[in-house]
């Protein structure tokens, strides 16, 4: 029993300064976590029992599916990271730190290693197989910009599980039974979520998909077909152009353009000069970026912005990322800031990605990289060629959905899971073989599932908040029913402990607001703001031999008689 006398708890009546989402503020406010540092939390003990029952149900879906519990420790040695070449790759979002002796350790960001490492280190037939393991441990990620709360920390507690087959049959079978696990899982603890087509980034592998959570806060933006149901994080959008034949396309053409830096004076120059019909859209956007110190130019429409972290993660192995600055431009003189084009990238030791929009055969409006001159006519194939194409123009709501053509709507969300096929690049780099039945050495093929848990606790908080509180799903809740007693004299003190003693023998967990001395709007306050799903108020209404029930949820209040409370109240409970 939850005691609030003797309960660790402090509530706040006013928000963190440094809030930013309705989970931060409400978490801090109620008690449950306390920060200590940029994207460090501490929890508190309802925090702490909150945590641990989305555990609990994480836990009791991964064992239901057959997964194995393992632990590694957060303290991992260098070496197998740098098999892997992720020592270095990770760059500066990895802590890094040596032991008295010199050696090099980090804090694990993520286990593959290890996981790897564990199955070479047990098994080498494939009778072993399939595998799937899975631990629940603290992650630590050097973010640069720690926010929102334990939406994104730099310590933060996750599920991560790996499944271990001989062939890629058997990953999708084991990626499926993941995916069912997962969909169990976030339908036990009560979130809306969505399951969208993802992009498996640095991570490697084939198929990815996300878990998304709706939330207007959310970090995450995604796109949704109303007519197919396609959905896909934005990273993962297509777009589908096709080629434009270009045969009849004047030569290029240079034009005097002074003092048109940016694509709105350009834009406003042509309709001058050639009566109009000019949009951003016919023009061509030169975004410069150093790319793990290497010069790239990204092209998109110039109607469109550049997003740099869709670039990212469909280009995969880049890891530190900027757009150019004056430093970078002094190096490459040949680029004329205001006035690039891509047709003398070639020459300039630049390499060149263009968004699929900028299709072969299309003709634009660019950048001569001269002072004050632009040029017309600039055909993709005729006059520049880009290296590759990759998506990284920002998706809006109303773009073409890939598979049936209807415009798309955008939502945002907050991650919660994330499932890859990983394939054999970990088992390749950390030589995890085992003999087939026909006695040749094999590499095994892997798939990788994770969960954020303490992202968990916020998104719930996110769905299920009001304007007074948090707002447990029953099962998640520090305590199931919380029992407030009112008044001066002992009656309904005494009263509500013995309702919270025959709660407890039933099975159903309480908490009591036993303080004394309290206002009634104090406690009621408090039991609003903290937010389990039933409120019980022993006080006035004891005198015609009643207590008070409340829902929080719903806000629904009902007096039910003393005699035979605790088994009202626990048919209550069962219900929601």
């Amino acid at each position: 029993m939850l005691r609030m006398s003797t309960l660790f708890l402090r509530t706040l009546r006013d928000d963190p300064a440094d809030a930013e989402v309705a989970s931060h503020r409400l978490l801090v406010r109620a008690g449950y976590i306390r920060r200590i540092g940029a994207g460090i939390y501490s929890w508190l003990p309802l925090g702490v029992i909150t945590l641990r029952n989305i555990e609990r149900v994480i836990r009791e879906e991964m064992d239901s599916a057959g997964f194995q519990e393992v632990h590694f420790p957060s303290l991992l040695p260098r070496e197998p990271y740098e098999a892997t070449h992720r020592w270095e790759e990770y760059g500066p979002s990895l802590f890094r730190l040596q032991d008295r002796k010199g050696a090099d350790y980090l804090l694990g960001p993520t286990h593959e290693e290890m996981f790897t490492l564990m199955v070479k280190g047990e098994y080498s037939s494939y009778k072993d197989l399939p595998l799937s393991i899975y631990q629940i441990q603290t992650k630590f990620r050097d973010e640069a910009r720690p926010r929102s709360g334990i939406i994104r920390g730099r310590e933060f507690v996750m599920k991560d599980s790996y499944s271990f087959d001989i062939d890629d049959a058997g990953l999708d079978v084991s990626y499926e039974k993941h995916r069912d696990a997962y969909i169990k899982t976030f339908d036990r603890l009560g979130m809306k979520y969505n399951i969208v087509r993802a992009v498996s980034g640095a991570m490697g592998g084939s198929k990815s998909e996300e878990f998304l959570a709706p939330c207007p806060t959310g970090e995450d933006t995604y796109v949704l077909c109303p007519s197919c149901g396609f959905a896909a994080n934005v990273e993962a959008m297509i777009t589908k152009v096709d080629s434009v034949d270009s045969s009849a396309t004047p030569a290029l053409e240079e034009l005097d353009t002074p003092n048109t830096p940016t694509i709105d004076s350009l834009v406003n120059l042509l309709n001058q000069r050639f009566g109009g019909g000019f949009t951003a859209t016919h023009t061509l956007k030169n975004v410069m970026v150093m790319a793990d110190g290497k010069a790239i130019a990204i092209l998109v429409p110039g109607d469109r912005e550049v997003d740099l972290k869709r670039f990212q993660e469909n280009c995969g192995g880049i890891h530190e990322l900027r757009t150019f600055e004056d430093s970078d431009f002094a190096q490459f003189p040949g680029l004329v800031k205001g006035y690039i084009g891509p047709q003398d990238a070639k020459l300039l030791g630049i390499t060149v990605y263009a968004d699929p929009r900028i299709a072969p055969g299309t003709s634009w409006v660019t950048g001569a990289n001269k002072i004050n001159r632009h040029a017309r006519n600039v055909v993709n194939g005729r006059d520049f060629t880009p290296d590759a194409y990759i998506e990284s123009a920002e998706v809006r709501a109303g773009d073409a959905c890939p598979e049936c053509a209807t415009a798309v709507v955008i939502d945002r969300a907050i991650e919660i899971g994330h499932i890859f096929q990983l394939g054999r690049k970990y088992a390749q780099s950390l030589s995890l073989t085992v003999l087939d039945q026909n006695g040749k050495s094999q590499v095994v093929t892997m798939g990788s599932y994770g969960i954020g848990v303490t992202r968990a606790v916020a998104a719930i908080a996110e769905q299920t908040y009001d304007e007074i509180g948090l707002n447990w799903p029953v099962d998640l809740a520090p305590a199931k029913v919380h029992i407030v007693a009112t008044g001066k004299d002992d009656l309904p003190f005494e009263t509500a402990e013995a309702i919270a003693a025959e709660l407890e023998a039933i099975g159903i967990s309480v908490m009591l607001d036993d303080r004394r001395g309290t206002s009634p709007g104090v406690k009621f306050k408090d039991a609003e703001l903290i937010g389990n799903p039933v409120i019980v108020v022993v006080g006035k209404s004891l005198e015609q031999g009643n207590v008070e029930l409340r829902v929080r949820r719903t806000g629904d209040k009902q007096e039910i008689p003393l005699s035979g409370a605790a088994r009202a109240i626990a048919t209550l409970v069962e219900s929601l």
